[in-house]
């Protein structure tokens, strides 16, 4: 029975994430237990767990007389959170190139394809999505749970602070995820590395801070940015 309560409390986590991280949730919203469950179709015990875990990942508070509230970054957070993505996703390619596995390395190869495809024929709506999942497969071929853990949730905070420019990288983009994805499997871990501190370097000049972050007291020159590959 626990298992099954917690197998509902993680889909429900994963579901009101999904919908904070899309903008449903606006940020600053009440998340009342009741509306959620009823949302959910679930009751309020896989609910209350599911707030709890996304607490401790920084997407809600709680706030004193009004209960779970979706949390609101300042213009400084979303600054520092593109920083310790610097610092943890070229580690991951380094460490994937390490530990990867032939599964992995399959997924990551056909999803460069279906990148590139997608990309020359314009279909840009789909490019996000193949983009998640291959960095998410990356991060899984690091071999360690924390630090794939880690990168999973950076990614997605990333998505929700910050939204794509008018101008979107694509097909440079994918031929980048190209490259990382022959050095991770030829084992050419610095150059991994490497490759992927340069695709997010260039991958941050598409950025824009979502308007709905609000604006650090401390005058901060922020840095703008995408989820885009």
């Amino acid at each position: 029975m626990c298992a099954v309560n917690g197998g509902i409390s993680q889909a429900v986590c994963t579901a009101v994430r999904d919908d904070i991280v899309s903008g449903f949730f606006a940020q600053g919203a009440r998340l009342a237990e009741e509306h959620l469950a009823r949302r959910y179709g679930v009751s309020r015990v896989p609910v209350r767990e599911a707030l709890r875990t996304l607490e401790s990942e920084g997407f809600v508070t709680t706030k004193r007389h009004a209960g779970a509230c979706v949390a609101e970054p300042t213009a400084q957070d979303a600054a520092d959170l593109l920083e310790i993505r610097a610092l943890l996703e070229p580690l991951g390619a380094a460490r994937a190139a390490q530990r990867r596995t032939e599964a992995h390395l399959k997924v990551l190869h056909g999803l460069v394809r279906l990148g590139r495809e997608r990309a020359e024929r314009g279909h840009v709506a789909e490019l996000p999505s193949l983009s998640t999942w291959f960095h998410e497969t990356l991060a899984q071929a690091t071999g360690s749970r924390s630090l794939a853990a880690l990168l999973v949730q950076v990614r997605r905070k990333v998505s929700w602070l910050y939204g794509p420019s008018p101008a979107v990288r694509t097909v440079e983009a994918w031929d980048e995820l190209g490259a990382l994805a022959d050095a991770v499997a030829r084992g050419y871990a610095e150059r991994a590395r490497g490759l992927a501190a340069a695709h997010l370097e260039r991958s941050t000049a598409a950025y824009e801070l979502r308007r709905t972050v609000r604006v650090s007291s401390r005058k901060h020159a922020v840095n703008t940015g995408s989820d885009q590959p």
